[in-house]
């Protein structure tokens, strides 16, 4: 998969250690920055990327986990879950099918951080009985009211 990743300054050295355990899961990598202290940005312009299809999913970082995920989601057709544990990485895919995780270099253990982004680069979404509804009626409020 292509996977694009960034973060903001606070998390450089974690966003880095990331990149290159993902590359070793055989992913390419696209590093969109981590330079800029406001975390927005450059969590937007990856959603972005990751909304137009550019990539096939996106991996970003703060010290929480929760500032890029927010910003992300302020991006139509971007949906990204901060993940906590293994079941919620795979989850975030398979049952809502995110395209985006985020992480908190300041709260997330190096070795935690790589299990999780294992797990949710290993799942694939697959519309199905019980979660497709639900993720069709996110994506429909998205569309009606967004301009």
């Amino acid at each position: 998969m292509k996977i694009v990743m960034a973060c903001d300054p606070n998390a450089a050295a974690f966003k880095q250690e990331m990149m290159e355990f993902v590359r070793e899961l055989g992913h390419e990598v696209t590093d969109f920055g981590s330079d800029d202290p406001i975390y927005a940005n450059v969590a937007i312009r990856a959603a972005e990327a990751v909304a137009a299809k550019e990539f096939d999913r996106g991996i970003l970082f703060c010290g929480t986990g929760i500032g890029v995920m927010l910003a992300a989601n302020k991006v139509k057709g971007a949906y990204a879950a901060n993940v906590l544990n293994v079941y919620s990485a795979k989850r975030a895919c398979l049952s809502n099918n995110c395209n985006i995780i985020t992480l908190g270099s300041q709260v997330t253990g190096n070795m935690l951080a790589k299990e999780l982004i294992a797990a949710y680069l290993s799942c694939t979404y697959e519309y199905n009985e019980r979660s497709g509804k639900k993720v069709d009626a996110i994506v429909d409020y998205e569309n009606r009211h967004t301009c």
